[in-house]
């Protein structure tokens, strides 16, 4: 799930809602996925005003190799 989110994410920041909503999953669901995105340093947050979204760290996960890049793309 986290590598669906990620791929997401590469196409352009995106709200917890938004990808609830395009993985059909429920929203609390999306954000444990986030916050573990985010605690390993492969999803920047942003806010904008009431509305946070989310941002893969694309040089992050390049330095976790080319396989993991390449999974991404996929």
């Amino acid at each position: 799930m986290r590598l669906r989110l990620g791929r997401s994410l590469l196409a352009g920041p995106h709200t917890t809602t938004e990808l609830a909503d395009i993985w059909e999953m429920s929203t609390p669901e999306v954000s444990r996925h986030l916050a573990v995105l985010r605690d390993a340093g492969l999803v920047r947050v942003e806010r904008r005003g009431r509305y946070v979204t989310y941002r893969l760290d694309v040089p992050a996960v390049a330095r976790l190799g080319a396989d993991a890049l390449e999974a991404m793309l996929r």
